[in-house]
Formats: structure tokens, sequence, C-alpha cells
């Protein structure tokens, strides 16, 4: 089946720019992964940690198979480097299924059955993906740290990295 252009164009860029992240969190100080916003629990490390492993949840309910990863707590380069391996195999994951017929899924979650357009779980991916990179990126803001720059993981930046053009 031949992808939807606009569809693909999304998942590829969000695929780059999680991968973008992640390498710009491997230049930073190490503390700085254990950083958050005044009064939140939720750290650098954490939400990299819970996007990633979303990404796989988000598949893993389309699909209906079982969540195949446990996603580490990233603390070290080494764990970055997996942490960007396995956000890649989901990103791919997704953009394969979003070039998939329109569908019905169903999945119990805290004991109440859901039933989703796979669309809806794919587009919130995308979403999802979004808002925890600008989080991270605020919480680095707030402690001084300026390498990561949301208009430089925008789709603008996307299409000319591609080489697309605007």
């Amino acid at each position: 089946m031949t992808p939807n252009p606009i569809l693909d164009r999304l998942f590829r860029h969000m695929a780059w720019a999680n991968q973008s992240l992640i390498s710009i969190l491997k230049e930073i100080p190490g503390e700085a992964l254990e950083f958050s916003s005044e009064n939140e629990e939720w750290t650098v490390a954490t939400i990299g940690q819970h996007y990633v492993r979303s990404a796989g949840f988000y598949v893993s309910r389309v699909t209906g198979d079982p969540l195949q990863t446990d996603v580490i707590r990233p603390t070290t380069l080494g764990a970055l480097n997996e942490l960007a391996l396995l956000c890649a195999r989901s990103d791919a994951q997704l953009r394969e299924l979003a070039a998939m017929p329109e569908g019905m899924t169903t999945y119990v979650r805290e004991g109440k059955t859901i039933v989703r357009a796979r669309s809806t779980i794919l587009a919130q991916s995308i979403h999802h993906a979004t808002e925890h990179r600008a989080q991270i990126a605020d919480i680095l803001s707030f402690h001084g740290i300026k390498n990561l720059d949301l208009d430089e993981l925008d789709v603008w930046a996307y299409s000319d990295a591609e080489g697309l053009g605007n």
C-alpha cells in the first residue's frame, strides 16, 4: 500500500525530531538528565523514558501485539543510545502502521474496554512526542541550558534537513 504523503511526512518528521532530541541530550551535562521544572516530579530522563515507552505502547495498541520492550530510564550516554534505538524502532513501526487502512482497535486498560480508531492512536503518537519534546526543552531552558531550540526541530527544519525544500 502506498502511504499518504502527508501522513508519511508527519511520521518521518516525528522520527527525525525524536532522534534529534536524543542527540542534543547527549551533548548536555549528565546531571541535566535529572533536572525538572519547578515543583515537578518528572525529570528529563523520566520524560524521555516515558515518551519512548509510549511510542511502543501506541504500536501495541494498534497491532494488538504485547508491548515488547522495557524502556530503561536514561541516566548515561549508553542509556541514551539505547533509548535512541528503541525510539527509532517504534517510530518506524508507527510510520508503517500509518500507511495501512483505517480500522478500529479494542483493548483493555485499567479494567475498562477501550475502542479507538487506529488513526486516533496514531495521531496521538505524534502529538504526545511533540508535547514531551517541548516539556524537555522547557525544563532545560528553566535550568539555563539553551541547547534545545524547538524551532530547529520543526517541520520546516526537517524539510530542509531532508532536502525537500519548504
